[in-house]
C-alpha cells in the first residue's frame, strides 16, 4: 500500500451534498450529483480540497418538471412518460416519471448538462438508462415504434413477439439518446474550452436487469465511440434478490454479486474503457441493521476482488447517508449511528482499493474458467400475454417485495433459467463467469480465454446468424460448448431471423447445429466438431436450478465433454477440481469465499502470516478459519517482504507522503474527522517512539504495539482531513 496520484481515479464516491469533513474519505475523485443552483458552488469546494471531479445526473429520470410542464419550449411533454398497460405512470418520486428519451428529450438534457461543462467537470456520468418492461404504451412511445418499424403500435402484452420488439425499441432509444447527448457535449467542450470531457455511464447488470425487469442498452454502449466506460452498479440491494438453488429459495449475495461483477466486466474487456466496481457499505432499504449491512457489504466487495481484470472502484454512494446516518438498532428499539469499529473498517478498505492492480494474479485451482453466455435479449423476454394482472409488477427496484404478488411474476425474479446453469459451479467452486454473447459479433478474439462455455436459448435469443459462424469457428478450433435446452419457449416464435421468410428454423438453436453440423438428434449426447466438441442436455435450464439431481447432471456433462477435449489435448493443462471455496491472490491480497450449500460443511484452512483486513484492528492471524457462507480479506506478509525502511501495509486513511528524515521517517495521513485512525507499518526494527503532530509540527507520544513474528507496529491516533504526521524513530 503506497501513494498513488489521483489522475489515476482507482477510487471515487458520488455526493448530493456540500463538502463536509465528516465525508471527506480521500479518493481519489468525487462524482458531484445532480444539476441545480448549488452545482457550482459544490464543485469547487470539492475541488479546493483537492479531489478530481465529475458530476453524475440521471438519464432516465431527473428534477425535470420545467420540461414536462411546458416551460422549456412551450409544450406540455408528459405523454413522454413511461405508462404501463393501465394507464399508470411509472415514477422515481413525486412528478419524477421515467422518461421516454425522444429527441426532445435529449436535447433538453443536452442544454442542461453544458452547465456542468461550463463549471469545470472533467467527467459526465449519465446513470440509469432504464425503460421498464411494463412501460411502452405512452404517446411518445408509440410515435417512436411506428417511426422505428414502420407500421403502426402493436400493444406489447399482446403478444410475444409484441414484447420483444418493444423491448428492442426500448434498448435503442437509449443507445440513441447517449449517443446523441455524449456526441454533442464533447464537441461542444472542444469547440468552446478546447478540453476533452469525458463520458460514463453507470448502469445495473445485466443479470439485475433481467431480475428486475428493465431494459437498458447495456452491451451495445460498445458501439457508441463516445462512451469512455462505466460504472458496474452493483451492491447489496441488487445482489440480495432471491434465487433458486436445489429447490430453495432465499439471497444468496455473495453469488449473485461475483456474477453481476462478472458479466459488468464483459463491457470493458479488451478495449480501453475504464470500469470501476461500486460498493456500498448499505443499501437503498433503509430498514436493516448495521450488522446485516456490514455482512452483505463484505460479500458484495469480496465478490468484485475475484475479477482482478478491475481495479478501479466506486467505494460508496452517498458516504453522508453511511457516515451520518442513522438505521434499526439490531433490538429494533430506536435507531443508531455507524459503529465505530464499521466505520474504520470501511477506511480500511477504501485505501487498500488503490492497491488491487497487481502484476502478480494467481487462483488456487488449475482450472479453466467456464463460461455461461448472456445476450442482451435476456431483457426482452421478461413479460408474457399470458400473465394476470397480479402477476404484472407495476415496479420492482428490490425495496418492496410485497409488490410482487404473482407466482409467475416471482418466478421471473428468481430467474432460474440462468442461475441453474451458473450455480451448480459456483457452489462447487468451480470459476464460472458470464459472458457477452453479442460480444463475438464485435471482437474477432472474443472468445479466445475460454475452452468451456455453456449455452441455452430457452431464456434469450441470438441478434444475428453471423453468432453461431463465430462460435462454429470457436468449437472448430477446440472449444468445448454445451447447449442446454428443451425448445420449449414461446420467444422462439417471434418474427426474428431464423424464421423469416428464406428460413426454415424453428428456434434459433437448430440453426446452430446445422451451423456446427451437429444432430441434435443423435443418439450420443457428445459430438466431435473439428478440434473441439459439442454437447446437448435437452433440459429447460431451470430444471437444473430445482434439485440437486439436474445439477449434478449438468455438471456431470461438461466435465466429461472438458475431459474429452483434454484427452486430445486440446485445452491446457486444467485439472476438473471441485471443493467448497474459491481463492485467488493479487500480490499480497489473499481474497476467499467459502461456500454454503456446496459438496461438504468444511472451513477453510490456511497458515501463514496475515493482516486481517476485516479487521478494524488489523490483527496479525498465523492461522485463518473461514467458515461456510463467510469470506476473508488477507494481507499475506511473506509476500515480497521488504528488508529495509518502512511500508505501510494497511490504514484508516490516505497516505500522502513519506519521507525519510536523518533515518527517522515522516508519514502524511489523512482521513475524514471523527472516523478512528490505525496503522499497520512495517519496520525494519523496532521503533524507538513514535511521535503525531496535527496541521503544525508540534508532536506528541503515543504508544505502539509492536508484533515480533512480522516486524510490524499498530498505531491508533484521530483522523483529520487536512492531516496528521506520524514520525517513527528508529
Amino acid at each position: 500500500m503506497g501513494k498513488h496520484a489521483r489522475f489515476e481515479e482507482k477510487t471515487g464516491f458520488q455526493e448530493r451534498v456540500a463538502y463536509h469533513p465528516t465525508i471527506d474519505l480521500r479518493t481519489d475523485f468525487v462524482m458531484v450529483y445532480g444539476i441545480d443552483e448549488s452545482m457550482s458552488k459544490r464543485i469547487k469546494e470539492w475541488q479546493e480540497h483537492g479531489y478530481v471531479v465529475h458530476l453524475m445526473t440521471g438519464v432516465s429520470w431527473g428534477e425535470y418538471q420545467d420540461y414536462l410542464y411546458g416551460q422549456v419550449d412551450g409544450r406540455d411533454h408528459w405523454d413522454e412518460a413511461q405508462k404501463n398497460r393501465f394507464g399508470e405512470t411509472i415514477s422515481h418520486g413525486k412528478d419524477v416519471p421515467y422518461m421516454v428519451p425522444t429527441v426532445a428529450f435529449t436535447n433538453f438534457l443536452t442544454k442542461r448538462i453544458k452547465v456542468a461543462v461550463d463549471a469545470g467537470v472533467e467527467a459526465i456520468h449519465l446513470e440509469e438508462p432504464e425503460f421498464w418492461v411494463e412501460a411502452g404504451y405512452s404517446e411518445a412511445f408509440k410515435r417512436e415504434w411506428k417511426i422505428f418499424y414502420k407500421e403502426p403500435w402493436t400493444p406489447p402484452h399482446e403478444s410475444v413477439d409484441a414484447q420483444y420488439r418493444a423491448s428492442k425499441l426500448k434498448a435503442f432509444l437509449y443507445k440513441r439518446c447517449l449517443d446523441l447527448l455524449c456526441t454533442e457535449l464533447k464537441e461542444y467542450a472542444q469547440v468552446k474550452y478546447q478540453r476533452d470531457l469525458r463520458f460514463y455511464v453507470p448502469t445495473h447488470s445485466l443479470i439485475n436487469y433481467t431480475q428486475w425487469r428493465i431494459v437498458s442498452p447495456q452491451s451495445q454502449l460498445l458501439s457508441i465511440p463516445t462512451v469512455d466506460g462505466y460504472i458496474a452498479q452493483v451492491w447489496t440491494g441488487t445482489s440480495r434478490t432471491p434465487n433458486v438453488y436445489n429447490g430453495i429459495t432465499k439471497e444468496r449475495t455473495f453469488e449473485t454479486a461475483y456474477l453481476e461483477y462478472g458479466i459488468m466486466q464483459e463491457l470493458a474487456r479488451g478495449t480501453e474503457r475504464r470500469m470501476w466496481f461500486l460498493h456500498d457499505p448499505i443499501e437503498d432499504n433503509p430498514n436493516y441493521d448495521w450488522d446485516d449491512y456490514k455482512s452483505n457489504y463484505v460479500k458484495t466487495l469480496v465478490a468484485s476482488l475475484f475479477h482482478p481484470d478491475v481495479f478501479r472502484y466506486e467505494i460508496s454512494p452517498w458516504p453522508n447517508r453511511i457516515f451520518n446516518g442513522s438505521y434499526p438498532r439490531k433490538d429494533r428499539k430506536g435507531k443508531e449511528h455507524i459503529p465505530s469499529s464499521y466505520a474504520t473498517s470501511l477506511l480500511i478498505i477504501i485505501n487498500i482499493l488503490r492497491d488491487m492492480e497487481q502484476d502478480f494474479v494467481e487462483w488456487e485451482a488449475n482450472m479453466d474458467p467456464i463460461g455461461v453466455l448472456l445476450s442482451d435479449t435476456v431483457m426482452f423476454q421478461r413479460n408474457h400475454p399470458e400473465f394476470s394482472e397480479e402477476d404484472i409488477s407495476r415496479k420492482y427496484d428490490g425495496t418492496e417485495t410485497e409488490m410482487l404478488k404473482g407466482r409467475k411474476a416471482k418466478e421471473l425474479l428468481y430467474w432460474s433459467d440462468f442461475y441453474g446453469l451458473a450455480l451448480p459451479f459456483l457452489k462447487s467452486g468451480i470459476p464460472v463467469r458470464p459472458v457477452q454473447l453479442d460480444n463475438i459479433r464485435r471482437f474477432p478474439s472474443y472468445l479466445k480465454d475460454y475452452n468451456t462455455l455453456i449455452l441455452s436459448y430457452e431464456f434469450m435469443k441470438p441478434e444475428a446468424p453471423d453468432i453461431h459462424l463465430g462460435l462454429s469457428q470457436w468449437v472448430q478450433n477446440g472449444g468445448c460448448l454445451i447447449y442446454v435446452g428443451d425448445g420449449s419457449d414461446d420467444y422462439h416464435q417471434v418474427k426474428e431471423w431464423w424464421n423469416l421468410q428464406g428460413s426454415e428454423f424453428a428456434t434459433p438453436a437448430e440453426h446452430l447445429f446445422e451451423t456446427l453440423g451437429v444432430d441434435p438428434n443423435a443418439t450420443e449426447a457428445i459430438h466431435r466438431v473439428g478440434k473441439g466438441s459439442v454437447s446437448i442436455l435437452s433440459k429447460h435450464p431451470k430444471e437444473c436450478a430445482q434439485n440437486i439431481q439436474n445439477a449434478e447432471q449438468l455438471k456431470n456433462l461438461v466435465r466429461k465433454t472438458t475431459e474429452l477435449c483434454a484427452e486430445g489435448q486440446i485445452l491446457s493443462n486444467s485439472v476438473w477440481e471441485e471443493k467448497n471455496y474459491l481463492l485467488i491472490k493479487r500480490g499480497p491480497y489473499v481474497i476467499n469465499s467459502v461456500m454454503d450449500e456446496s459438496i461438504n460443511k468444511d472451513p477453510l484452512h490456511l497458515r501463514g502470516l496475515y493482516v486481517d483486513l476485516l479487521d478494524h484492528n488489523l490483527t496479525i492471524r498465523e492461522e485463518i478459519n473461514v467458515q461456510p457462507g463467510n469470506q476473508s480479506l488477507l494481507y499475506d506478509l511473506n509476500y515480497r517482504m521488504t528488508k529495509n525502511g518502512i511500508q505501510v501495509i494497511a490504514a484508516s486513511s490516505r497516505i500522502e507522503n513519506v519521507v525519510e528524515e536523518n533515518n527517522d521517517y515522516v508519514i502524511l495521513v489523512k482521513g475524514p474527522l471523527y472516523v478512528p485512525g490505525v496503522s499497520r507499518i512495517r519496520c525494519a526494527n523496532e521503533p524507538v517512539k513514535v511521535l503525531v503532530a496535527k496541521q503544525s509540527n508540534n508532536y506528541t507520544e503515543i504508544n505502539f504495539k509492536w508484533d515480533q513474528r512480522s516486524n510490524t507496529l499498530l498505531i491508533h491516533y484521530e483522523n483529520d482531513p487536512k492531516g496528521v504526521k506520524i514520525k517513527i524513530i528508529v
